[in-house]
């Protein structure tokens, strides 16, 4: 990790860093669909110039997640649970084939790192440690991808996983627990060099990860109905 200051960094990170940051606010239901996002405000809250945020905010208008209207600037586009649950579906089923070649072929020395990494989450669940225990968790799937040997499927995950939040499912009641037993399924296919169940638990694992942010943004969304309903009864 760099310890060059935020605003020093090449203006492609600090794009990609804004779009991933205005992204997990969608995805997670901070932002709800037509408020309204501004660079300026972007920026502000990032400490980085305007330019690389509005750069961001074009991009994710690109992605489907914001509109532009003229007059108007940039506002979130509607994105449903079920939307979720398709995008989900698709990075279960990558996800699914990238593990199954992890299992196929995986080496003593990567087995080693991803079994480490396993510890680490469990002890940070542990302890409580919500923060440490999504690190882990964003690690523990890159190091499957990684050992799976295949670029251009890890390509295509990486680009479906946009629709999934870096820092939300911690805060949900129970998946500290869910996902230690989840993580320690897979490892024991793994292990054992069992290709077909780790597709399976992969896939398992990853759709109900979806289906818990699906709920959640069904939630939100019903919620804003709701308020907007009593504003025009008042």
């Amino acid at each position: 990790m760099t310890n060059e200051p935020l605003e020093r960094r090449a203006r492609p990170q600090l794009g990609d860093e804004a779009a991933s940051y205005v992204r997990d606010q969608i995805t997670s239901g901070t932002l709800t669909p037509g408020a309204h996002v501004r660079p300026e405000v972007i920026a502000a809250e990032l400490g980085i110039s305007s330019t690389p945020a509005r750069e961001a905010l074009q991009a994710l208008r690109a992605e489907g997640f914001l509109d532009l209207a003229p007059r108007r600037g940039f506002t979130v586009a509607q994105v449903t649970g079920d939307d979720i649950r398709d995008m989900f579906l698709v990075q279960s089923m990558v996800a699914g084939e990238l593990a199954a070649r992890t299992a196929s072929h995986i080496s003593p020395e990567q087995l080693a790192r991803l079994e480490e990494i396993h510890a680490n989450l469990t002890a940070s669940a542990r302890a409580g440690d919500l923060t440490a225990l999504e690190e882990w968790n964003h690690q523990f799937h890159r190091e499957i991808n990684l050992a799976a040997d295949a670029p251009k499927l890890a390509w295509v995950l990486k680009l479906s996983s946009r629709y999934a939040p870096r820092r939300f499912y911690a805060s949900i009641e129970g998946w500290p627990e869910t996902t230690v037993a989840d993580h320690a399924g897979l490892l024991d296919a793994v292990r054992s060099h069992d290709s077909e169940a780790a597709r399976s638990r992969m896939v398992e694992h990853v759709q109900h990860a979806g289906e818990q942010l699906a709920r959640h943004m069904d939630e939100r969304i019903e919620a804003v109905r709701a308020g907007a309903g009593e504003f025009r009864a008042g």
